[in-house]
């Protein structure tokens, strides 16, 4: 370290840009614009920041651009890999651009609305949600803030500004008639709590529909908490099982599910799929590494997360977008349960 820095909390950018052999402008861009500074330049300049314990003061460029270079995404889980997929997607697009991501875990609705207020109190450029389900005033507490919002996970909308996503009706069809197709007729549904979960209201509407298309009973429906793990994959097929004792198969809501019914066809001695078939939803790393494999929708995360940082940074800065809905798929990936 140069002899001239002798406390850290003391070390100004023109400290650094004279370690770096670079102009203070140069420092400057490498935090704030870093597409703007080549990469060999970008890891001097943070090489010896790093040395010299330099931490950029953002707020005064922040206060006189009118932009934090922050944008938020609230999700109601990490643990879920379809949502840490969506903030891996989002964080790397919007790090490449030189913004950071806030991440706000929010598991129940009614804590939504607090989360929204606390993200746009610390004035972030854009907020990225999941769903469209959301009380009024949250709603209009976000349309008050005149901030790009991307809601996510949903395609049918209606959405306050943006949105990104894709049918999980449709999904939940093709994975359904899947099933139908592979010769079962009866066939049951695993799932959460529908009230107030526009997703969950999508997957059940598919599996109905697909059913009722092929003139099966379409109401062998179960719900169980959504902290059950595996063991609710295990209670809905009993609920069904009540019902229905010669049940042929289930889709399940998510591959937790799915695995969890996996598992008590293990204990039933049951073949999977010649007696009894199984669909997840997510394709969860777990779907291809339990034996024989699970056939589940695979949903990406990723591309969600790259497309609604894409969305924000274009309405950031006034670039023309041609849509404000955007349609990313899914696919339905097959493997040993059906």
């Amino acid at each position: 370290m140069n002899d001239h820095v002798t406390h850290k909390s003391s070390v100004k950018m023109s400290d650094v840009a004279r370690e770096a052999g670079v102009s203070p402008m140069t420092v400057s861009n490498t935090f704030k614009h870093p597409s703007k500074v080549i990469p060999e330049t970008r890891d001097r300049v943070a090489a010896a920041a790093a040395r010299l314990g330099y931490v950029p003061n953002l707020m005064a460029g922040n206060l006189a651009s009118g932009r934090s270079n922050i944008v938020a995404v609230i999700a109601p889980s990490i643990q879920n890999s379809n949502f840490a997929g969506m903030i891996i997607g989002l964080e790397n697009t919007l790090r490449a651009n030189g913004y950071h991501l806030i991440i706000s875990v929010v598991e129940k609705a009614e804590r939504e609305f607090e989360a929204v207020r606390a993200l746009i109190g610390r004035r972030v450029d854009g907020i990225v949600l999941t769903g469209v389900n959301r009380d009024e005033a949250t709603r209009n507490m976000l349309i008050n803030a005149r901030i790009p919002l991307v809601e996510t996970w949903d395609l049918e909308g209606p959405f306050l500004d943006m949105g990104v996503g894709f049918s999980a009706r449709k999904a939940a069809k093709d994975i359904t008639r899947l099933i139908i197709a592979s010769g079962k007729r009866r066939i049951g549904l695993a799932g959460y709590p529908i009230e107030n979960n526009r997703r969950f209201q999508e997957r059940v509407a598919g599996f109905q529909e697909a059913m009722l298309e092929a003139g099966l009973t379409s109401d062998l429906m179960a719900f169980v908490p959504d902290w059950s793990g595996f063991s609710g994959g295990r209670l809905a097929m009993d609920r069904i099982l009540e019902r229905e004792p010669l049940l042929e198969g289930i889709f399940c809501f998510t591959d937790v599910l799915a695995t969890g019914a996996l598992f008590e066809c293990m204990r039933r001695g049951w073949h999977v799929p010649n007696r009894f078939a199984i669909a997840g939803y997510g394709d969860y790393e777990i779907a291809a590494e339990v034996p024989p494999g699970l056939t589940t929708v695979r949903t990406p995360g990723d591309k969600i997360g790259e497309a609604a940082a894409e969305m924000i940074l274009r309405r950031i800065n006034k670039t023309q977008q041609s849509d404000t809905v955007v349609d990313v798929g899914y696919e339905v990936v097959v493997r040993g349960t059906i």
